[in-house]
């Protein structure tokens, strides 16, 4: 299977077995450049480069993408990749490489890797995050991974966590994503999300942690996986403060016990998640429906 990983920081792909197995890999920077062509040609080396690799030949491309986007990815217009607004992403991908190519989300792309090799495997009830450059959300309901009316559903980062906060690039202004990302950490800091102190990898987990229990208490839930160079970057500090924050915040008896775990897949979980999106279009079990 052919994984394709498109993110604001980086552009990654990979061959992945239907084990789950990350065969290779390899990835770029993504381009900081107004043209969108500038970006889809670097996703093109990298893509190529993999596929030149790769040991056995893929039947299908998986492909996760920041958000927003149209029904199973027809166009993508990710808040982190301004210059893709409405890019025709699977139409683009498809000519490329000759497979049938399968876009969502990729945090709920996460949601579906996590949940078949990961820390939800067995469950099925459970919220999977991304907390990098961006913030984003996959959720697994009895079994099923949430789609909504276009394929958004899921979008944690855009949950209020500081009403009256910073303005996000949604257009609202407190969402998780305007607080806790990494590009909010460096716009507020002024450096790179890496180099900040406890104080601030404390705070961005008690944000996180305060948009989980929300999303526990409304649905019913009990584990929440966050992956993301922030996450793992600000490792103890981060997942302590998160889940000091979902225990004061979940008095409802059947969301006392949600747990905030990092992901199981580590640096993996992109791309076996990315994989999963066309398994899961497959019908492949262990895969959430």
């Amino acid at each position: 299977m052919l994984a394709v990983d498109i993110g604001g920081t980086k552009l990654a792909a990979g061959c992945v077995t239907a084990g789950g197995e990350l065969l290779v890999d390899g990835r770029v920077p993504t381009p900081d450049s107004d043209d969108p062509e500038a970006i889809f040609d670097a996703l093109t080396t990298v893509v190529g480069a993999v596929l030149d690799r790769s040991p056995v030949a893929a039947e299908a491309c998986g492909v996760g993408c920041g958000g927003p986007m149209e029904e199973h990815g027809a166009t993508v217009s990710p808040l982190n990749i301004p210059a893709w607004h409405r890019f025709p992403l699977r139409h683009r991908l498809e000519a490329l490489v000759g497979l049938p190519v399968h876009v969502d989300n990729d945090a709920k792309a996460l949601a579906l890797g996590e949940g078949w090799r990961g820390a939800a495997a067995g469950v099925g009830d459970y919220l999977a995050m991304v907390v990098s450059t961006g913030v984003g959300g996959g959720i697994v309901l009895d079994g099923r991974l949430l789609d909504g009316a276009g394929g958004n559903a899921g979008h944690i980062g855009h949950v209020v966590v500081e009403p009256d906060g910073r303005p996000c690039a949604c257009g609202g202004r407190g969402c998780l994503e305007a607080e806790a990302s990494g590009t909010a950490v460096r716009a507020v800091t002024g450096r790179p999300a890496a180099e900040a102190g406890v104080e601030v990898r404390r705070r961005t987990g008690t944000l996180v942690g305060r948009a989980v229990a929300s999303v526990a208490n409304l649905l019913d839930l009990q584990l929440a996986v966050v992956a993301g160079s922030v996450a793992f970057g600000y490792g103890p500090d981060f997942f302590t403060a998160a889940q000091d924050e979902v225990t004061a915040r979940c008095g409802l008896a059947f969301a006392r016990p949600t747990r905030v775990v990092p992901a199981g897949l580590g640096a993996d979980a992109p791309l076996v998640g990315a994989a999963a999106v066309a398994l899961r279009r497959a019908g492949a079990p262990g895969v959430a429906r």
